[in-house]
């Protein structure tokens, strides 16, 4: 299985062309370099990242989203992989509309230095609530 870092643009306009105005739950399998590059050298991936997380929250704030949780991956108890994942993070957004409004934003372009500086790569997926 790969990981990339950015996202596939095929993928993403089939996100965005589906106009389902439920909630989007976006979880987020994140794994990091183990040093981070420019301009964040000197600080793990990890902290890199978390220079944009941190930054990132205030703007998925912004367009009525929340971080319904985050947390280390400690195991894994069924399945196979051959990426060890680092973070686990689930992102809420209103809609997706709300969610493509946020990654047009151009502070979010601002504040990606340091996700590149700090993420080998991630999953991203899009959920909905089942009815």
């Amino acid at each position: 299985m790969k990981i990339s870092q950015y996202p596939n643009p095929e993928l993403i306009a089939a996100f965005l062309d589906n106009d389902d105005p439920k909630p989007v739950v976006m979880v987020n399998l994140l794994k990091f370099k183990a040093r981070a590059d420019a301009p964040d050298e000197g600080l793990s991936g990890a902290e890199a990242y978390m220079r944009y997380g941190a930054a990132m929250t205030t703007l998925v704030q912004s367009v009525g989203g929340r971080i319904i949780w985050s947390g280390r991956v400690t195991d894994m108890v069924i399945g196979e992989s051959d990426v060890d994942f680092d973070v686990v993070a689930l992102m809420e957004y209103p809609s997706r509309r709300a969610f493509a409004q946020l990654v047009r934003d151009a502070r979010v372009q601002e504040i990606s230095v340091h996700r590149t500086a700090g993420l080998q790569g991630q999953w991203l997926f899009a959920t909905t609530q089942t009815s």
